[in-house]
């Protein structure tokens, strides 16, 4: 290896070794984040009125108030107590801007409430004036999921109304909330800020993108009706043979006319059935994959199969590393999806597979969504604690990687570089 290549893989690796960093900086921070918002909830309620009036400035202002009026008399300094008791005015001068009401109303209207990455998504936001009296110039807000937007509306007359028309970035999939309206009554010198909301709370879901994926539903997924599996069972519908009876056996199942020609009760057995059901476990653990584009190509992937198989009429499980997400529907699987995100309890692949409840063990195909830092050996232990008569399939999302399939065993291994790339992959394996 040259110096040339050598100096390229270093900077490969320490960039990836900073990404890595990053996002598990993001991890840790939002678990802090969550522990500190949970262990100070109450105290954050006690104080809310005063907390949600006060800015950051105006507290700096009282502060320095108080520092100053008490300095005053200890220092026997004047021009502390003139600066201390002029900046008290100022502070109750600024509550005379924050008192009263906002006498209007707001409606916000979203043209769509699901949308797909890219896809526009826009809204009208409406206030009115119901009352008899003009209204004074405010601003108007609403939170759009960690942001804010914000517009400046003018007096409106009794019974006047106000349109405005905003757009929503849709780059990134997610669930946001849009609202609710809030009024907003401030000073001149932003030292007290009070809100009032207007409106209720909309929810934009930003789905993930997905494909139609053609023969998906025969090749990876048994018969919708029912097919027959070379499992014995003693209680379905597709008869095979008889047996002599045991004691615990259903007397329902005794085949008198056998029993009267044989001398000996006769019980029948049945070849078991099942309805095409597929499960498709989505990683969110952030160990397993190299960056978030690969995080992304598993979950439409598993957008993709799921809404197909929902579509064929198929029964339809997932799951994520933690829990378990919603796929009644096709809608209703794309809204979870749409909310999934790196967790940082999420449990290796192994474990998430060994503690799979009773339903979603039925599944007749197993699909893996996985990132590249899933390791083979790590698919073949997880496959071994998954029923032996399901079928499994390992779909790994590797940005960029030729498509390519693998066979482990029973444990089909497709590799997949491009959302575009599932239709080939799914033809592989089911060939």
């Amino acid at each position: 290896m040259n110096a040339r290549s050598r100096t390229g893989s270093w900077v490969v690796g320490a960039r990836r070794t900073v990404v890595e960093l990053s996002r598990r900086r993001r991890a840790w921070s939002g678990a802090v984040r969550e522990a500190l918002v949970a262990r100070t909830s109450h105290a954050r309620d006690v104080l809310a009125p005063i907390t949600r009036t006060v800015t950051p400035a105006g507290w700096a202002v009282a502060v320095l108030a108080a520092v100053l009026l008490v300095a005053a008399p200890l220092l026997n300094w004047g021009e502390l107590l003139v600066g201390g008791v002029f900046l008290a005015l100022v502070e109750a001068i600024a509550v005379l801007f924050v008192v009263g009401r906002q006498p209007v109303a707001a409606r916000l209207d979203l043209t769509r409430e699901r949308v797909i990455v890219g896809e526009r998504a826009n809204g009208f936001l409406t206030v009115s004036n119901p009352t008899t009296r003009r209204s004074r110039p405010m601003v108007v807000e609403f939170p759009v999921g960690a942001g804010r937007a914000a517009f400046e509306l003018p007096a409106l007359e009794p019974g006047g109304e106000h349109e405005e028309l905003f757009a929503i970035p849709t780059a990134q999939r997610a669930v946001l909330d849009v609202g609710p309206v809030t009024a907003v009554r401030t000073d001149p010198l932003a030292l007290l800020r009070r809100e009032r909301h207007l409106s209720r709370v909309d929810t934009l879901y930003i789905h993930p993108k997905t494909l139609r994926v053609e023969g998906s539903a025969a090749g990876l997924v048994r018969d919708l009706e029912g097919q027959t599996v070379p499992k014995v069972s003693d209680n379905d519908v597709a008869f095979h043979a008889l047996r002599g009876y045991v004691p615990g056996d259903d007397r329902r199942h005794i085949h008198w006319k056998s029993s009267a020609k044989t001398g000996t009760l006769m019980v029948r057995q049945f070849e078991e059935t099942r309805r095409s059901h597929l499960l498709t476990m989505i990683s969110s653990r952030l160990e397993d994959y190299a960056s978030d584009e690969e995080f992304e190509l598993a979950i439409s992937v598993a957008g993709s199969l799921g809404t197909q198989a929902l579509a064929d009429g198929q029964q339809m499980s997932a799951v994520s590393s933690l829990a378990s997400l919603p796929a009644r529907s096709a809608q209703q699987f794309l809204d979870g999806l749409s909310g999934l995100t790196y967790d940082w309890q999420a449990r290796r692949l192994v474990e998430v597979a060994r503690r799979l409840q009773g339903d979603e063990q039925a599944a007749s195909v197993v699909v893996l969504c996985v990132g590249s830092e899933v390791t083979v050996t790590e698919l073949r232990r997880a496959r071994q604690h998954l029923p032996v008569d399901t079928r499994v399939i390992a779909a790994r999302c590797v940005i960029g990687q030729e498509p390519s399939l693998r066979w482990l065993g029973d444990l089909a291994v497709a590799t997949i570089g491009r959302l575009e790339e599932l239709g080939v992959a799914v033809r592989r394996v089911a060939a």
